[in-house]
């Protein structure tokens, strides 16, 4: 059986509904599958599982979410050779430039470990609407079937 873990950081709920989305086609999928909170995540968690997956905000000009500095810190550091990840996370176009940057960082930091990029990046402004469930709908597809491949 395929195993995730989806991994979020939150301020305004957005992005744990981002993760529940997600983690819900994971199981209708049939993947065994994990969400936690970020502040209380070890990134050691993805070693043991296929599919790793973080939806994080971008906080202020382009900030990472303070509660998950150690995290994508020590993610960089970790070996995901063999493993698949994706990134989809919420943001707010206010913000311009710095829209959804977070998304692209983790991006940044799973390239570090080895891991392979399983669907593009998804990015969302503010809260999931009904086209945004359908991006993630496809995001999530596109995991599984790379494990598969």
């Amino acid at each position: 059986m395929i195993t995730a873990h989806v991994v979020y950081a939150t301020i305004t709920g957005n992005n744990e509904d981002i993760a529940d989305i997600v983690t819900e086609a994971l199981e209708d999928a049939d993947v065994q599958v994990e969400e936690t909170e970020i502040s209380q995540t070890d990134p050691s968690v993805f070693e043991n599982v296929d599919i790793c997956v973080v939806c994080p905000y971008t906080y202020d000009e382009g900030a990472l979410p303070e509660e998950g500095m150690d995290f994508y810190d020590d993610l960089s550091d970790l070996d995901l050779k063999g493993k698949i990840f994706g990134v989809a996370g919420s943001g707010d176009v206010f913000y311009e430039e710095f829209y959804n940057t977070s998304v692209d960082k983790f991006e940044e930091a799973f390239e570090k470990t080895g891991a392979t990029k399983g669907a593009e990046n998804v990015k969302i402004n503010l809260e999931p609407d009904q086209k945004d469930i359908e991006k993630l709908d496809q995001f999530t597809a596109e995991l599984v079937a790379k494990v598969n491949q």
